[in-house]
């Protein structure tokens, strides 16, 4: 039994760990931020009116439908530039 008391909800909320207070293959695996590897080109955001069959066809195809429709313009830049 420990003589010290437990930590009370607000002390709970308070408290916060540094790297230095782990384990270090723990702070090395919390220091990795998983998630999608940093692209080698990043993509531009913009805003594109298309119409709604096109937009509706792309969303038919299911998750990825963005991706696809890039895959698609860029397909149709290198046949114009390609003339």
């Amino acid at each position: 039994m420990s003589d010290t008391p437990p930590l009370t909800l607000e002390e709970l909320s308070r408290l916060r760990l540094r790297a230095a207070d782990l384990p270090p293959d723990l702070a090395a695996a919390l220091k990795s931020r998983g998630g999608r590897p940093k692209a080698v080109v990043k993509r531009v955001p913009i805003s594109l009116r298309v119409e709604p069959e096109v937009l509706a066809a792309f969303k038919a195809m299911g998750p990825g439908w963005p991706t696809r429709m890039s895959e698609a313009l860029a397909r149709a830049a290198r046949r114009l530039t390609a003339v």
